[in-house]
């Protein structure tokens, strides 16, 4: 199954940008013709089971944007991945490193990444309202867990609208297709060469702060940058400024 994704520009670089695990590709509204207009060919796409892209087999989501980029023709692409989608990038990158030519990580988990205890406890709660069928709740939890002081109400209404579809497809899926994790270790992490910007919210969660701390080591040829402004999903809080931000390294690592 190719994923639901959107195509925009022409040029000699690919540049894939990959959701968090709270949104769909809508949340790339503020950088996607941003990106195509300066001379890039961008796609973003839905992972399975969110927004437009079910759940109908079992799957790896490194695996998946792979195969998308077969299905474009495209040998090799910058990825771009928030939160959930920066792992997902790690994973491409780390798998098929042939493929992957720049990575720009925003508020980015990685493989393995053990949860703090107030982060599993976290998860807990939102365990407890999907079980007491309260997805409402659960979606209100996310919104205000993972935007900073600086969203919109458009920012909100964007996630509450994800979180919900995603909710939705999820649950809905057999437990047979659930997503299948690939291994990926740390010194898989560590023989990823291509060059990579590390950004991290100063007000995101102290979980994905430590993560950055541990990527901007871990990663040969990382840049980090911390955005004193940003809580956990720069690109839908300050989209413009999250756009020059990943023109700039675009056009650094092009």
């Amino acid at each position: 199954m190719t994923l639901a994704h959107d195509l925009a520009g022409t040029g000699p670089s690919t540049v894939v940008l990959l959701h968090s695990g709270v949104c769909d590709r809508r949340m790339w509204d503020g950088q996607f013709h941003a990106l195509a207009g300066a001379g890039h060919r961008v796609v973003r796409c839905d992972l399975r089971g969110f927004g437009d892209t079910p759940i109908d087999a079992p799957h790896t989501h490194a695996e998946d944007v792979r195969e998308l980029l077969d299905h474009l023709g495209a040998d090799r692409a910058a990825v771009v991945g928030s939160s959930f989608g920066g792992r997902v990038a790690l994973e491409l990158a780390a798998l098929h490193p042939g493929r992957v030519s720049a990575l720009a990580l925003l508020g980015a988990a990685k493989p393995g990444m053990a949860p703090s205890e107030d982060l599993r406890a976290w998860g807990a709660r939102e365990d407890a309202l999907i079980e007491a069928g309260d997805l409402d709740a659960a979606v209100e939890l996310n919104v205000d867990t993972w935007l900073g002081p600086e969203a919109s109400h458009a920012a909100r209404v964007l996630v509450r609208d994800g979180q919900r579809r995603a909710f939705d497809l999820q649950l809905a899926a057999a437990e047979e297709h659930h997503p299948v994790e690939p291994e990926v270790t740390h010194d898989d992490l560590a023989g990823i060469q291509a060059p990579a910007l590390v950004a991290v919210g100063a007000h995101d969660l102290p979980d994905f702060r430590a993560t950055a701390d541990e990527l901007g080591g871990l990663l040969p040829s990382a840049r980090r940058v911390d955005l004193d402004w940003a809580g956990h999903l720069p690109a839908l809080e300050r989209p413009d400024e999250t756009a020059r931000l990943l023109l700039a390294f675009l056009s650094e690592v092009s």
